[in-house]
């Protein structure tokens, strides 16, 4: 047969009333018997003095000696029967005071350590209630997000194992304390009232506030059943926040209240129960607010206030959705500000982000309701306009452009300033129906602002060539990277011939990509490409490392002098990207002397950092590589170049040389530099002879070298056998 908790372990209580009136019982037994012994006593002596005194009375007439003897003898018997029963009743009388202070002090002993174990034993029953309880708060995403619903939920379970008439959470608010009570049930308005006068009173004062506190009261009804309630009998438990637990989003405590009689350790296991309760409700309430901030910021830019990139594409992707479905046009502008960094540089970026945050609400005060203005990043802007054409697109663009132009901003002086902005503007399906083209063509068209002046509104013109031009250069990029990998990269070699005597005196090398399938790509078709995309430190050293491979195979004709070695190189060589020393590296390897390298670079490329220039040569002589400025002429003002810097080799760009048989004018230009150069002991080369007039005309002139087409074509490999002179040809 099986018990229960409650029948196996009974209270405390119960347990020392029982003892405590067995032990009473016990020492009233004993006191009864030991007040009975003495009665006896008493008795027994009092009976010896009758009889002894009869005896005496009846026999005294009688002279017999014996009998006088023998009354003598029964006197003496006597009196040591009533010594032997007065000895034997005084000890048993000790043994019954010595029993009954030890029960006394049994029975109190007893007394207070059940009185101790009542206060501090929790049974069975009880750990399990509050097992229940806290077994059902449990946090959860959807829980967090409404805590008002699960401190509701909280409540009810709450209610069910330990069961209350009001509960009261008390926050500290910016105007005041706010007081949220939950009613158990349906009550009187007479209690209701008394619950927020009397009880609210009572729980600021167990919180440690002050009781003429006018707090604000919130009111929730958890339970739907009537409950009767005297609330005179409420008996209230109150916890706090701890002292040393941070402030949990205003949280400044909670209260029970119960009508119901409640033990020692129903109190302090509700207590217990209350303590995990104000830290749940506060962390919830923390965890509420992240969430939302966290929800918020996952849509929001945080500077500015707009939407960010991420909810700007979600809306992008609908909106092509919702246009498709009901035929209708919708526009986006794209902006960015002009010369921005440059607020940053001179004020600081303190300054930068309130342009920024500025800018977001001029965005937010120009637009119509239901666009949607978004900040995608640093200075960069976006606003979706639903159901705009092409035109009401760029009137919304020029109307921002010209409200930004008349927006002061001031600097940490105080000074005054104003800033612009470059507008891309593009429709949907007018120029794009997919959101890759769509967002690509409208970058496309603020560059094309930006190319044109900032300050500007620019739609996408020729914008599917464009955007395929784009896609191209990406393929080319990644085609490019699969094939330095698979090192298909591979020098070809052009002739660079004398004009004095028609000999190779040089080879320029030319980057050519191997398809897989053996087709040869010209380095045209992906220098944009390398550019654009960072190639240009993996394409030189591939290059640099082939062609020196090939110039150490090709054969020492005896008596004549090695061809030189032509090598361009990248613009960001300039900056020192250690190219020259791996250059160096790779002459020691295939024990080739740097004496028979020459760099080049283009003109464009040279003078774009003057200072950075002057270094990369004197580093390069240094090894002992020589120079050759490629494409002189075609940058402006280029003999200024060649005061301030001083070049082995000058390429002449291709463009005059074709030239020169039909204009007179490139005819004078290259016939001067030519004479110039000689003059400052720098060899010219001709580029893009192409026939046999040019080569003709261009050895009159007396420039030192000719490359081109009709000269000699590009080689896989340099000969390796000694070739006939090119006037033999």
């Amino acid at each position: 047969m099986g018990y229960s908790s409650k029948q196996i372990l009974q209270p405390i209580d119960e347990v020392r009333d029982q003892v405590v009136e067995e032990i009473t019982t016990l020492l009233e037994n004993q006191t009864r018997t030991n007040t009975f012994a003495a009665t006896i006593s008493a008795l027994i002596q009092e009976k010896h003095q009758d009889i002894m005194s009869d005896m005496r009375r009846n026999l005294a007439h009688i002279p017999l000696p014996a009998i006088a003897s023998a009354l003598h003898e029964t006197e003496s018997q006597f009196g040591q029967l009533d010594h032997c029963l007065h000895v034997l009743f005084n000890e048993r009388s000790r043994q019954w005071r010595k029993n009954s202070n030890f029960l006394y002090k049994l029975l109190v002993d007893f007394d207070r350590t059940a009185q101790s174990l009542a206060t501090t034993l929790v049974n069975k029953e009880l750990l399990e209630r509050q097992s229940q309880v806290l077994e059902k708060i449990i946090l959860s995403h959807e829980r967090i997000s409404k805590w008002q619903d699960f401190v509701q939920d909280i409540l009810n379970d709450f209610h069910e194992i330990f069961p209350f008439h009001f509960f009261f959470i008390a926050f500290a608010e910016e105007a005041g304390v706010s007081l949220n009570l939950y009613h158990m049930g349906e009550y009187s308005d007479e209690i209701k009232s008394y619950a927020r006068r009397h009880f609210s009173k009572t729980v600021l004062g167990q919180l440690n506030l002050p009781e003429d506190a006018e707090p604000d009261i919130n009111e929730y009804q958890v339970l739907d059943i009537e409950k009767p309630c005297t609330v005179m009998d409420v008996q209230m438990i109150a916890v706090p926040v701890p002292e040393h637990a941070p402030k949990l989003a205003g949280l400044l405590g909670v209260a029970f209240a119960s009508a119901a009689p409640l033990t020692a350790q129903e109190t302090s296991i509700i207590r217990a129960i209350l303590s995990v309760m104000v830290m749940v409700v506060g962390s919830s309430k923390v965890l509420s607010r992240t969430l939302m901030e966290l929800e918020y910021y996952s849509v929001h830019d945080p500077l500015t206030g707009l939407y960010n990139r991420r909810h700007f594409n979600e809306l992008v992707e609908y909106e092509l959705a919702r246009s498709e479905r009901h035929q209708h046009e919708f526009s986006v502008l794209l902006l960015d500000l002009d010369n921005f960094k440059d607020i940053n540089d001179s004020y600081g970026h303190p300054c930068g982000d309130a342009v920024l945050r500025k800018i977001g609400e001029l965005l937010r005060g120009f637009v119509r309701k239901g666009d949607t203005p978004t900040r995608l990043g640093g200075d960069e802007f976006a606003v979706l306009l639903p159901e705009t054409s092409s035109a009401g697109g760029q009137k919304v663009a020029e109307t921002l452009r010209e409200a930004l132009v008349n927006t002061f901003f001031e600097s940490p002086e105080g000074k005054p300033f104003r800033i612009t902005t470059s507008i891309g503007v593009i429709t949907s399906p007018t120029d794009a129906n997919s959101f890759t083209d769509l967002m690509t063509g409208v970058d496309i068209a603020l560059y094309s602002a930006k190319k044109h002046g900032k300050n500007s509104v620019r739609t996408l013109d020729a914008g599917e060539k464009r955007i395929q031009e784009n896609r191209d250069t990406r393929a080319h990029a990644e085609k490019l990277r699969i094939a330095l990998e698979e090192s298909r990269i591979m020098p070809y070699f052009q002739p660079i011939v004398c004009c004095r005597n028609g000999e190779v005196s040089a080879y320029e090398t030319l980057a050519r990509l191997r398809e897989p399938d053996g087709e040869i790509v010209s380095a045209g078709a992906f220098m944009d490409a390398v550019e654009k995309y960072g190639l240009a430190l993996d394409l030189d050293r591939s290059i640099i490392f082939n062609a020196l491979e090939a110039k150490k195979a090709q054969a020492k004709i005896p008596g004549k002098k090695s061809p030189l070695l032509f090598i361009n190189l990248s613009a960001e060589e300039i900056q020192g990207r250690g190219m020259l020393g791996f250059a160096e590296e790779m002459c020691k390897q295939f024990d080739v002397a740097p004496s028979e390298i020459v760099f080049e670079i283009t003109e464009r490329d040279a003078i774009s950092d003057m200072s950075g220039m002057r270094r990369f040569l004197s580093n390069l002589r240094q090894k002992g590589f020589a120079f050759a400025l490629d494409d002189f002429g075609s940058g402006y003002n280029s003999f200024h170049y060649l005061r301030e810097l001083r070049f082995e080799y000058v390429k002449v760009d291709g463009a005059f040389v074709r030239n020169i048989l039909n204009s007179q004018v490139d005819y004078a230009l290259v016939e001067n530099l030519c004479r110039l150069c000689k003059d400052l002991g720098i060899k010219t080369v001709a580029e893009f002879v192409e026939s046999e007039a040019l080569w003709q005309a261009i050895r009159n002139m007396g420039i030192d070298y000719a490359q081109g087409f009709h000269v000699g074509l590009p080689l896989p490999q340099m000969p390796t056998e000694e070739i006939d002179n090119y006037g033999t040809h």
